[in-house]
């Protein structure tokens, strides 16, 4: 599985190893839970069905992936949750997908998909053509009423208000529905509902070549399309073997950092305008706009950019690219400074967030938590630092850390490390070589247009890469990336086809959604909305 080691346990030996491995190992940070079905692979093993375990070391640097078979999926293999809070939604998951039981999960049902839907879409047997109506709402109280429970309350007796947070709602942050029992403006327990989103990004995946599926991408974390692209193509580069150019890669640092800067404004812009900061909301919109811009004249779109390519990229940088650049990276300082002048030592914004829904560094470790809400827990963890790509051991950048894990500590994280980006990005602009963007391999980038249009090599050429796509060696392979919201993943299974057979994206906003209605009870509601603004969830990333 690339540079992952791979190690096969019997389902009766799972616990007992997870076990070791996080108390006596240092496997302590469970990234995914995923599974397989084998049914049409060429060469397929002899279980039709293998559940698989993602591990990062307390190091952060190495990852150690678990393989299980699964002789009955309606059997399946022990949960996880006595050990990883983690593990709670991602075997939900899996058994949403997948339909393989994990035996005493505390409340395993489905959860991308809804209560209605009919089968495991995942499975390769799945008829793609089914059609599943949603027509009831889902009550949520077998989640929320063993919280009110636990807490010593009845709704009933104690007059508990039960109130939807959502998903119609701006402060919700996308469709995401949050249930919560309130005695009076506190929270006693909250439960959240999510899937709204949900569009089969994997199962679609399995149907398009790779390069198909960037635009795709595109919409996972929308606030930063860039990265997905860039995190995806890299993952796919790796199973090939395949190394882009120096101006390659200095350009995707260039608008991975560019993205970073732009997902951290959104998230700040938006979590300053639900506390009523609205001249906040404009100081860091505006130089996000500016960014857009930039990135409309460079790929010829604003949000949605597709412009990576397996092996490089769409095109080179457009003349004048560094001015325009330079312009917007002095148009974000400027705007950063003006909000943080105005909220650094304002007392009540202060007041709004500092102690609020604090997670400790232990706590964030065994949800799963990734990126700035990790690091604002004080655990100093980011790939950059940790498994350095892209030449990003040798730039100059500070790794920003917290020190309570709150509210406070989520935005000033992303305040800082927005200017980080603009360092990055200097450093980058002034170091970029000359040279192609692309690789030369005809096996896996296009032939320049003159050929296509001139020769016959060029026009089969282009034909056999855009209707059979590129072909990927046969093998899995785990691919992280430092995203905006954390450690983006793509766990890909190729059956040396153009197509790939299988796609699993370690999405950051799910882990971190996993942990809000916990991370909100006991506070008030006013404080909910900010927690939320502060974990920047994004739904078609956490969806899929």
């Amino acid at each position: 599985m690339g540079e992952t080691p791979v190690l096969r346990v019997a389902a009766k030996d799972l616990l007992p190893l997870a076990e070791t491995l996080k108390a006596k190992m240092g496997y302590a940070f469970l990234l995914d839970i995923t599974a397989v079905d084998w049914l049409t692979y060429p060469r397929p093993p002899a279980h039709r069905f293998e559940v698989v375990y993602l591990f990062r070391h307390e190091n952060f640097a190495d990852t150690l992936a678990l393989k299980v078979a699964v002789e009955n999926p309606d059997k399946g293999v022990k949960s996880l949750t006595p050990l990883y809070l983690a593990a709670d939604w991602l075997e939900r998951e899996v058994y949403d997908q997948y339909g393989i039981v994990f035996q005493n999960h505390p409340n395993l049902k489905r959860i991308l998909n809804h209560l209605q839907f009919q089968g495991h879409p995942l499975r390769k047997d799945y008829p793609t053509e089914a059609r599943h109506l949603c027509t009831e709402t889902q009550e949520m109280w077998d989640e929320l009423g063993p919280k009110v429970a636990a807490k010593g309350y009845d709704a009933a007796r104690d007059n508990l208000m039960v109130l939807n947070l959502g998903p119609s709602h701006p402060a919700s942050h996308g469709t995401i529905r949050t249930i919560v029992a309130l005695d009076g403006e506190r929270i006693v327990a909250a439960a959240s509902e999510i899937g709204y989103l949900h569009r089969g990004f994997e199962k679609s995946c399995e149907n398009h070549t790779y390069n198909q599926i960037v635009p795709y991408t595109d919409r996972l974390n929308y606030c930063s399309a860039l990265m997905n692209n860039i995190a995806f193509v890299e993952s796919v580069e790796k199973m090939l073997g395949v190394r882009v150019p120096d101006r390659a890669v200095f350009i995707r640092v260039i608008l991975s950092e560019l993205s970073r800067a732009i997902d951290h404004l959104v998230c700040l812009a938006a979590g300053l305008l639900d506390m009523g900061a609205q001249t906040n909301y404009w100081y860091l919109f505006n130089p996000r706009n500016d960014a857009y811009d930039f990135l409309s004249r460079l790929t010829g779109a604003r949000l949605t950019n597709s412009f990576m390519r397996v092996g490089g990229m769409a095109h080179d940088l457009h003349e004048g690219w560094a001015e325009e650049l330079e312009a917007v990276l002095k148009r974000i300082e400027k705007g950063v400074d003006e909000s943080l002048r105005m909220t650094a030592k304002n007392r009540i914004f202060n007041e709004r967030v500092q102690e609020i829904s604090i997670v400790g560094a232990e706590e964030a470790v065994s949800r799963g938590f990734t990126g700035p809400n990790l690091r604002a827990s004080g655990v100093p963890y980011d790939l950059r630092f940790a498994a350095p790509y892209d030449y990003y051991d040798t730039f100059d950048f500070d790794l920003v850390v917290g020190s309570v894990g709150d509210t406070h500590d989520r935005l000033m994280v992303r305040f800082e490390e927005i200017l980080q980006s603009v360092r990055i990005i200097r450093q980058a602009m002034a170091r970029i070589p000359d040279g192609p963007v692309n690789v030369d391999d005809r096996a896996v980038t296009l032939p320049p247009k003159p050929e296509v249009y001139r020769t016959i090599e060029g026009t089969m050429n282009q034909f056999k890469l855009i209707m059979e796509g590129v072909k990927v060696p046969a093998g899995e392979c785990y691919h992280a990336y430092e995203a905006a919201n954390g450690e983006l993943g793509f766990y890909i299974v190729s059956d040396g086809s153009g197509t790939p057979y299988k796609v699993k994206v370690r999405a950051p906003s799910f882990l971190h959604m996993q942990a809000y209605p916990d991370i909100v009870t006991d506070y008030q509601v006013g404080d909910a909305i900010l927690t939320l603004g502060s974990l920047n969830i994004i739904a078609g990333e956490m969806d899929r």
